[in-house]
């Protein structure tokens, strides 16, 4: 059965709220037209990638829905060179490409930190992180507290293909509270420490983050962009499913970084 690509974009910009992030750098919603015949299978994946498309054309999807998409601001002003390359493999086999990037982050129930608190094992969870104007994180509490040990070995549970970074400066060895921004977060961990959260979890770390670190009672920990970043599109794969009689499947390119 074939489903009109137009339903089910609909659909995600009305569940996703695209209205409320015109102001996000991604040009989010349909960056490429096709499936004109209607769609029979989406393949959801973290990265719009040659690697991601050659498999969900494979897999005979000709709707593909990512976090991170080709169209960024005034990115695709020409379509030449590598710009020629992210959008022909799509043209020719008239397959259509949907990004959500903030809103996917920030959605309650189908976002990326919502996902990772939730798999973490976090309760109670609550916007948290604020970036560009939008709260984009989750944070939560552990019903009792644990070992940030445990807390760690959680993470390499659930995110096991990235590299896990962390700091631990001094801060207390057991963990309740923990504020998460998935992805490139770093930037939002000083938010976690002025809320006085006993940790902050995100997707990468660099230098600065860690220096600042060293003076601040907060663990820390980075357990890769992509790993954390594939809650949100598999939570959309179970949505469509449920409302529309299309397959739909997740892509794991199972990334380090």
């Amino acid at each position: 059965m074939r489903t009109p690509l137009s339903e089910i974009v609909a659909e995600l910009d009305s569940a996703l709220r695209l209205a409320e992030f015109a102001d996000d750098y991604s040009n989010n919603g349909l960056q490429v037209e096709g499936a004109h015949g209607g769609v029979v299978k989406i393949c959801f994946g973290v990265d719009a990638s040659p690697t991601f498309y050659e498999e969900a054309i494979r897999r005979g999807a000709n709707l593909l829905v990512v976090h991170h998409g080709i169209s960024w601001g005034a990115s695709l002003a020409r379509i030449a060179g590598p710009n020629y390359q992210l959008v022909a493999p799509l043209v020719k086999a008239d397959a259509a490409l949907y990004a959500a990037h903030l809103p996917l982050d920030a959605h309650p129930e189908l976002g990326n930190n919502a996902g990772l608190a939730r798999a973490l094992g976090l309760e109670d969870l609550q916007p948290f992180g604020t970036y560009h104007g939008h709260v984009i994180g989750m944070k939560g509490a552990f019903a009792e507290p644990i070992p940030w040990t445990a807390v760690l070995e959680r993470l390499r549970e659930i995110c096991p293909d990235g590299e896990l970074r962390h700091v631990d400066a001094g801060a207390s060895p057991m963990v309740r509270t923990v504020g998460v921004v998935s992805g490139g977060g770093a930037d939002e961990f000083p938010q976690a420490v002025d809320e006085g959260l006993d940790a902050f979890v995100t997707g990468e770390i660099n230098l600065q983050d860690y220096t600042a670190l060293l003076t601040r009672p907060i663990h820390y920990a980075a357990a890769g962009h992509y790993a954390t970043e594939r809650f949100g599109v598999q939570a959309l794969a179970r949505h469509l499913e449920a409302k529309f009689p299309v397959e739909c499947e997740f892509i794991d390119l199972h990334l380090p970084y």
